[in-house]
């Protein structure tokens, strides 16, 4: 069973497609790969976010608060009607990521967002995640906003399960046709060579891996895959003038700016 409720650290890192496959020989040594990248290959992320009709969260997200989240329902390819997908909320508070999922049919998935009603348990659900989510649908008028998927890749240390390694190409997105089971495809977020490495810890990376960082000179860097796809649409948003055509300053009026969830 897929992990559904955990705390870690995360860092990315941005490399071209040469320095990923000298990387990657390098973790082979002391890492494996994941069950689902047999033969070296990848599996494909697809991803709904929601959000407010001004855009709060990932607005609120772009500031670098203490504490931010951002609520998507993901899947594992394309999926059908029935199909089991994830529904998650990803909080960040003080630098620890905290990720929270259930599973759900891809009809349940899109009714409880729509209606904010839970829908009837059933054993693959996760019950506590189901009432925060609920909590949050409450607190946010949240809409699919936009599709962003990739394809991935990633590695497990294999003394320690808890320390993995991922890296994301081919990261693709749309503002239209925002259902999963649609398909996979949109435009590219950014170039082709560009792959993104995110190392995921409950806490410190081992130490060899920290060596190897350093040996081939790879920092970390702020990298939202959302974010960034929000920040190129408002630069295509534009008009001849440099005006924007839609609003970035005001705030949804029923919510504070800084709220921190009990639930945390």
């Amino acid at each position: 069973m897929a992990i559904e409720v955990f705390n870690r650290y995360e860092n990315k890192f941005q490399m071209n497609k040469e320095l990923y496959m000298d990387f990657k020989r390098e973790l082979l040594k002391r890492m494996e790969m994941d069950e689902f990248n047999q033969n070296d290959e990848f599996y494909k992320i697809s991803n709904l976010y929601y959000d407010t009709k001004d855009d709060l969260l990932i607005r609120r997200s772009l500031d670098k608060p203490k504490y931010k989240e951002k609520v998507r329902l993901r899947s594992y390819g394309v999926p059908k009607e029935n199909d089991k997908v994830y529904l998650e909320v990803k909080k960040k508070f003080k630098g620890i990521v905290n990720k929270r999922r259930t599973t759900l049919k891809l009809d349940e998935a899109y009714e409880f967002l729509d209606t904010g009603i839970k829908p009837d348990y059933k054993e693959y659900m996760n019950k506590q995640v189901l009432k925060e989510l609920s909590y949050i649908l409450k607190l946010y008028d949240l809409e699919p906003k936009v599709y962003i998927a990739y394809d991935r890749i990633a590695y497990f240390e294999k003394e320690n399960r808890e320390f993995r390694v991922t890296f994301d190409t081919n990261i693709r997105t749309r503002r239209y046709d925002l259902k999963l089971e649609y398909g996979d495809y949109g435009n590219n977020l950014v170039e082709d060579d560009l792959w993104l490495m995110e190392v995921k810890a409950e806490n410190t990376v081992p130490l060899w891996f920290s060596k190897l960082l350093s040996e081939y000179k790879l920092y970390s860097s702020s990298f939202s895959k959302y974010g960034n796809e929000y920040k190129n649409m408002i630069k295509n948003s534009m008009d001849a003038k440099g005006e924007l055509n839609i609003c970035l300053n005001q705030y949804s009026a029923q919510q504070p700016q800084q709220l921190i969830p009990q639930y945390l």
